[in-house]
C-alpha cells in the first residue's frame, strides 16, 4: 500500500457510494509530478538554474543554430505571458546567459540569443537532466516505460484536444 491507497481506503469508509479510483489515479500523478520536480530542481540547481531559466535556455538550445528566438516564439515555447518573458530575459541577460540581438529579418525587433556561457551551461544541464530522468525511470522495465509513454500520450491527446 502507498500513501494514496491509505487515502482511498479512508474515502471508501466515508463514502462507500463513490468510486474513488479516479482520485487515486490523479493523486498518484500529482505526487509523482511533485517528486520528479524535486529531483529535477536538484539537477538544475547544480548548474545555477531553476525551472524557469532551464526552460528558457532549453528552448533556445533546441531551436538549433543560431540558437536565437523572438520573444513571441519563446513565449509560445515556454507558455508564459509577455511580462514574465521580459523579466526572464532580463534575468538571463544579467547572468550573461543570453543576449538581445537585432532581428536580421526585421530591424525594429530583436531576438533572444544564447551566449557562449549560456550554451555551455544548458548543454551540461540537459545532459545531467536526461541522465537524472533516466535514473528515475529505471524503476520501470523497458516495456513498462513504453506502455506508460503510450498511455500518457493518449491521455494528453484527449485532454489537450
Amino acid at each position: 500500500m502507498d500513501h494514496v491507497d491509505r487515502i482511498l481506503e479512508h474515502w471508501h469508509q466515508e463514502r462507500a457510494d463513490l468510486d474513488v479510483a479516479p482520485m487515486g489515479r490523479f493523486g498518484r500523478m500529482k505526487r509523482l509530478n511533485q517528486c520528479l520536480l524535486q529531483h529535477m530542481r536538484k539537477t538544475w540547481a547544480e548548474h545555477g538554474l531553476n525551472a524557469a531559466s532551464f526552460d528558457m535556455l532549453a528552448a533556445l538550445r533546441r531551436a538549433g543554430p543560431p540558437y536565437a528566438l523572438s520573444p513571441g516564439d519563446l513565449m509560445a515555447s515556454t507558455m508564459v505571458i509577455s511580462g514574465t518573458m521580459t523579466h526572464r530575459v532580463d534575468q538571463l541577460e544579467k547572468a550573461r546567459l543570453v543576449t538581445r540581438v537585432r532581428n536580421p529579418n526585421d530591424g525594429c525587433s530583436f531576438l533572444v540569443s544564447l551566449s557562449d556561457k549560456g550554451f555551455e551551461i544548458i548543454d551540461a544541464a540537459v545532459t545531467d537532466h536526461v541522465a537524472a530522468q533516466a535514473r528515475l525511470a529505471a524503476h520501470l522495465s523497458l516495456d513498462e516505460r513504453t506502455h506508460l509513454d503510450d498511455l500518457l500520450r493518449t491521455l494528453l491527446k484527449a485532454l489537450e484536444g
